[in-house]
């Protein structure tokens, strides 16, 4: 017995800690949040100010009728240089007045798309950070009436939601991180190619789950880079997770690495989803996701791509996406600089 209530005893301390890692990462959440409402709050602002367009158009149309008077009453030609000059002020004045309320339109149109794409990746953000809090909810009150038999496969929900939930966040600041200047490396001189076999590695249960055929073809002699190796795992992840996201079930993702020159070819295929015409020349932008993606296989903020355009810039490599359209698969092509 005493056995039994020490597994017992050591499963509830696990799931606490669990919990405990799961309250900090949500805090690091609201602080994302909350830079996103600031976002829409400042793009709420510049649409009202863009209201003054009407107070443009309206003085416009006041000195056009004033143009207009003043043509009428001069049936003959301009007859003094100060009224020739007046006459000329006033017409440049319009024409100003013009492009000015042009483009006061075209960026009231700018920050109104701009509101309504932040609004969305709210209510996205808000609706990812949640799906993983019901069942966590659902295991903690459960944690103290369940049998013991039933211990390790709560925590092992626990680990995988909060695992799920950490991802989520740390994409979203490694974006904020991108767009500010702040993303950061701990770059050595390190062979690359444990780092892929255990990304590979890492990512055959998700292909298994998914019940894909997954192959990589990975050189056997070292290949040095002088790169963070953590952030390298985790270019190859988002990639090969993507690939098993959108790639129906008794599909096929391959990984091919290969030299060519002073470079490191990192390819990542698949016969899923694809991605459409429209779509692809903004795949690595944030919050970018392709109509027929979003719902696919489970929703997601559409940040992934972007994570790995800028890790893959950091470590002075580029990457590129191809795909036929609809249906036809998709390929990722990471270029890395050889030592």
């Amino acid at each position: 017995m005493s056995g039994v209530d020490g597994r017992d005893e050591k499963a509830l301390t696990t799931a606490a800690r669990e919990l405990f890692l799961l309250g900090q990462k949500i805090v690091e959440a609201r602080a994302v949040l909350g830079a996103l409402q600031k976002e829409l709050s400042d793009a709420n602002t510049q649409r009202m100010d863009n209201q003054q367009v009407e107070q443009l158009i309206e003085a416009n149309q006041q000195l056009v009728l004033a143009i207009l008077s003043a043509q009428s009453d001069a049936q003959s030609p301009l007859r003094t240089d100060h009224e020739q000059r007046l006459f000329l002020e006033i017409r440049e004045a319009n024409e100003q007045l013009v492009i000015a309320a042009l483009s006061a339109q075209q960026l009231q149109a700018s920050a109104e798309q701009a509101l309504l794409q932040q609004r969305n990746t709210l209510a996205l953000v808000a609706h990812e950070l949640r799906n993983p809090l019901t069942p966590i909810s659902m295991i903690a009150g459960r944690l103290v009436r369940v049998p013991s038999a039933e211990l390790p496969r709560m925590q092992h929900l626990i680990e995988g939601q909060v695992k799920h939930m950490s991802r989520l966040v740390e994409d979203l600041l490694d974006v904020s991180r991108a767009s500010t200047g702040k993303l950061r490396l701990d770059c050595c001189l390190v062979d690359i190619v444990p780092i892929i076999e255990d990304a590979v590695e890492v990512c055959r249960p998700v292909m298994r789950d998914h019940r894909l055929q997954f192959t990589a073809d990975v050189p056997q002699q070292p290949l040095t880079v002088n790169g963070d190796a953590v952030r390298l795992t985790q270019i190859l992840g988002n990639l090969l997770g993507n690939a098993a996201k959108y790639t129906p079930a008794g599909g096929i993702v391959t990984l091919r690495v290969t030299v060519q020159g002073h470079s490191l070819i990192m390819c990542i295929r698949d016969n899923g989803i694809g991605v459409s015409a429209q779509a692809l020349p903004f795949i690595f932008e944030p919050f970018v996701q392709d109509s027929h993606a979003v719902g696919f296989n489970g929703a997601g903020l559409g940040i992934g791509l972007t994570v790995v355009r800028e890790l893959v810039e950091a470590h002075g490599g580029y990457v590129t996406g191809r795909s036929e359209g609809d249906g036809q698969g998709s390929e990722f092509v990471v270029t890395l600089p050889l030592v």
